[in-house]
């Protein structure tokens, strides 16, 4: 019942869904662009409805009493970014151990605007010998765009042009947050 329920929220709400998101059994979600708390609420739908078996990564503080349990219950994992220099390699300890295993993390690292994307995705995945999916939570089409799982680059220059260019014009809920905006349509 609740999966229909959210189902009817997330379709009624106006999104659409691209991709098939259960390709491989590990593998590591990046979600972009976040630019907004709303981006939550639509994630979490998505995962119950689909259903996704998927675990989330947000910064420590969202983790406090009396949210911090239901966080936890609803698949969170919280990193201390003051301390996350050991994220990484606990990450891929965590992939290690389970045969089915996934994450999602936004890479912006924030909500305002960046001009580049963290690159602890990109060294999990590398760590864990897991592919990535590239995801667009893009706002201006309503639509979540999943791409096919794929292996990482042999760089993480490599990868961050790989996902500078993929994620070109995906539409943020606050546009101009967006990463890679303002968007130059000049350049393929």
């Amino acid at each position: 019942m609740i999966r229909y329920l959210f189902k009817k929220i997330w379709h009624g709400w106006g999104w659409q869904l691209v991709g098939e998101p259960n390709k491989v059994p590990k593998k590591i979600f990046v979600v972009v662009p976040h630019t907004s708390n709303w981006d939550f609420p639509v994630g979490y739908l998505l995962k119950v409805w689909y259903p996704l078996d998927v675990r989330w990564i947000a910064k420590s503080q969202m983790f406090v009493w009396p949210l911090g349990i239901l966080f936890r219950a609803m698949g969170g994992i919280a990193v201390d970014r003051k301390a996350a220099r050991n994220f990484v390699g606990t990450m891929v300890e965590q992939y290690n151990k389970h045969d089915v295993f996934s994450t999602s993390i936004a890479p912006e690292g924030t909500r305002t605007k960046v001009g580049k994307l963290k690159s602890g995705y990109y060294r999990i995945a590398v760590g864990a010998q897991i592919p990535i999916v590239y995801v667009k939570f893009d706002w201006g089409n309503m639509i979540c765009s999943f791409a096919e799982p794929k292996e990482p680059e042999a760089t993480w220059e490599e990868e961050a042009a790989y996902a500078a260019k993929y994620f070109a014009d995906t539409v943020g809920r606050i546009p101009e947050h967006s990463f890679g905006y303002p968007f130059d349509k000049s350049t393929d």
